[in-house]
C-alpha cells in the first residue's frame, strides 16, 4: 500500500491506496491515528486502476508526499495504522556535550541569583530567568541531579512554584521554561516535588494537569515539551503557540497511537481545574 503525508501549518495528514482485484482501497486521516478505511468496487481491475492512479495524481497535486511503498493490505484499527505510520523523529531541543566545572558553577550562580530575586519585581525576575535559561543552555541538557553544585540549587528554586501562602512565589512558566532547557528525566523529578507539596497552591490546578498528561503519555521529553505548551506564559503568542503545538502533535499523536490510546482520550482525561487559561489550552489541542 503506497503512503502519502502532508504536513504544512496546522495540518498533519496521511493518505494510503491500493487496488485489490476490482476494489479501490484508501486508509486517509491525521497523522497519528488509526484514520479511516474507504472501499470502492468497480466493474473491473481496469476501472480500480484508473481510480487510483487518478487519486494518486490528485494527492501528488495537493502537496501529498510519498513516504514509503509497500505491498500490504490496508491496516485496520489503531495497532495496524500505527505500525503503518513511521517513527517521527523530535528535533533536538538541547544540544548535547560535557560541561565543563566552570560553566556548572556559573549555572548554578545564576540559578542562586534568580532564588535571591524571587518576590521582587516582576521585570527583574524575568530578566535573572533569561539569565539562568541561558546559563543551563550551556550545559547541554544535564540533570542538574547529576551535579551537586547544582542540584540543591534548582530544588529549592523549584520548591519556591509551591511555596506557602505569603511567601515569595516563582512563576510556573519561569519554572518550565528552565526546565526545558535540561534533560527531560528533571521533569518528572520536579513534579513529582510539587505534588507533595501542601494542598492550595495557586498554581495547584495546572501542576495536577501536568501530572495527568505525564502520566498518561509515559514518556518524559513528550510531556516535558507539551506541559510546557500548556504552562506558557500568559501573553505567550497566539501564533507562536499554535505553530509549536502544530510541530508537536504529531508526535504525540504517533506516541499515543502507538500505545493503543489517542490525543482525545488524553484530552478527556485533563482537567483544567477552573483555570480559563487551561481550559483555552486545552481547547485548542483538540482543535
Amino acid at each position: 500500500m503506497r503512503r502519502f503525508e502532508f504536513v504544512e501549518g496546522t495540518s498533519a495528514k496521511f493518505w494510503m491506496a491500493e487496488v485489490q482485484g476490482n476494489t479501490f482501497i484508501v486508509v486517509y486521516g491525521r497523522l497519528g491515528t488509526d484514520g479511516q478505511r474507504k472501499e470502492k468496487e468497480f466493474s473491473d481491475e481496469e476501472g480500480a486502476r484508473r481510480e487510483y492512479e487518478r487519486k494518486v495524481a490528485e494527492k501528488l497535486r495537493e502537496g501529498y508526499h510519498e513516504v514509503s511503498s509497500e505491498s500490504a493490505p490496508a491496516p485496520k484499527g489503531a495497532k495496524g495504522a500505527a505500525a503503518a505510520t513511521p517513527k517521527l523523529s523530535l528535533p533536538p531541543r538541547v544540544r548535547g556535550g560535557k560541561p565543563s566545572a566552570g560553566q556548572v558553577t556559573a549555572a548554578a550562580e545564576a540559578l542562586t541569583a534568580l532564588d535571591a530575586r524571587v518576590g521582587g519585581r516582576s521585570w527583574k525576575v524575568a530578566l535573572q530567568a533569561r539569565r539562568a535559561r541561558r546559563a543551563l543552555r550551556v550545559l547541554g541538557g544535564v540533570d542538574p541531579a547529576s551535579h551537586s553544585a547544582l542540584g540543591p540549587v534548582f530544588t529549592s528554586l523549584m520548591a519556591k512554584v509551591v511555596a506557602p501562602q505569603g511567601e515569595p512565589r516563582l512563576p510556573l512558566w519561569v519554572a518550565l521554561e528552565l526546565l526545558s532547557e535540561l534533560d527531560a528525566s528533571a521533569f518528572p523529578r520536579t513534579l513529582e516535588q510539587w505534588k507533595r507539596a501542601p494542598a492550595g497552591a495557586p498554581v495547584q490546578a495546572a501542576i495536577g494537569l501536568l501530572s495527568r498528561q505525564a502520566e498518561v503519555l509515559g514518556e518524559p521529553e513528550l510531556a516535558l515539551r507539551l506541559g510546557t505548551l500548556l504552562g506558557e506564559r500568559p501573553r505567550a503568542s497566539g501564533e507562536g503557540w499554535e505553530k509549536r503545538w502544530s510541530a508537536l502533535r504529531p508526535h504525540v499523536e504517533g506516541h499515543l497511537v502507538a500505545g493503543g490510546s489517542s490525543l482525545p482520550a488524553l484530552l478527556r482525561s485533563l482537567e483544567a481545574g477552573g483555570d480559563a487559561r487551561l481550559a483555552e489550552r486545552l481547547s485548542r489541542l483538540g482543535g
